[in-house]
């Protein structure tokens, strides 16, 4: 498999810059619900939503959590076999979310469908079975500088999701198992992904990598928003693993280049 790197230069400049601006745009598509509201009351319709988007699909939470302990165990025995399958499953992950999260039926606006996180989750789910196709996933956990592993509290945090129907701090070891955040939302799921990705760079697939970290960028944002509300201050905690996960992942390529360019001089003397 070609490199991260390798594969990077053979792309047209201006690849990342539209595909980030897709998702930016994605990001503003209008919210579309049965009954009418005020454009102002767009973030409060969509928590209305994610409040009970996912509720028909809870008990199929325990399958997302054992399927990711499975996988991880399997890269730890057998890497050099299940690249295809960690990126297919990524991107079937992608498509469930798009379908789970993004529309249901509200008590106060009926019917609602987020149509940027329907189309953006389409979009990663697409991008990554294309990895999965192109075979640009090449997951190992062997020589990981020690400080990507220093990530996972943030990553567990994210497949934890250890909230409860108050929105307050609740750390049951069974929603270790059974929280159905995540495995069905972008925002819980991303975060687990993103770690994995981040052990493994830069043998990941350059255009699903950057995709799922700048729209994991983006969401984790918007949700600083809680922040302001006293009542969801535990939800901003808990997308924090999201933000700073995506932020590291978009960094790494840069950080990664700069090492290319200082060790170029060095090799060539003498």
């Amino acid at each position: 498999m070609t490199s991260a790197s390798n594969s990077t230069h053979d792309r047209p400049k201006w690849l990342y810059p539209v595909a980030y601006a897709l998702l930016l745009v994605l990001l503003f598509l209008p919210v579309l619900a049965e009954r009418p509201f005020a454009p102002q009351d767009t973030q409060q319709v969509i928590v209305a939503l994610l409040q009970v988007a996912i509720d028909p699909y809870r008990h199929l939470a325990p399958i997302f959590h054992l399927a990711t302990v499975l996988l991880i165990v399997l890269i730890a025995l057998r890497a050099s076999t299940i690249g295809r399958t960690l990126a297919a499953y990524i991107g079937l992950n992608y498509l469930v979310i798009a379908l789970a999260q993004s529309f249901g039926r509200t008590e106060a606006y009926g019917l609602v469908l987020q149509t940027g996180a329907l189309i953006s989750s389409l979009l990663l789910g697409i991008v990554w079975i294309r990895a999965a196709l192109r075979a640009t996933l090449v997951p190992s956990f062997r020589q990981v500088p020690p400080w990507r592993y220093g990530l996972l509290p943030l990553a567990l945090l994210a497949f934890w999701a250890p909230y409860n129907a108050q929105v307050r701090p609740d750390f049951d070891p069974l929603l270790l198992l059974n929280s159905a955040d995540y495995g069905l939302t972008f925002c819980f799921t991303t975060p687990v992904f993103l770690f994995l990705l981040i052990l493994f760079y830069p043998q990941v697939d350059p255009l699903a990598y950057r995709l799922t970290a700048f729209n994991g960028l983006l969401y984790g944002l918007i949700n600083m928003t809680h922040f302001f509300d006293p009542a969801l201050v535990w939800m901003g905690v808990l997308h924090l693993p999201l933000l700073i996960l995506s932020l590291i992942a978009l960094l790494l390529p840069r950080l990664a280049a700069r090492r290319e360019t200082v060790a170029i001089p060095s090799e060539e003397q003498p």
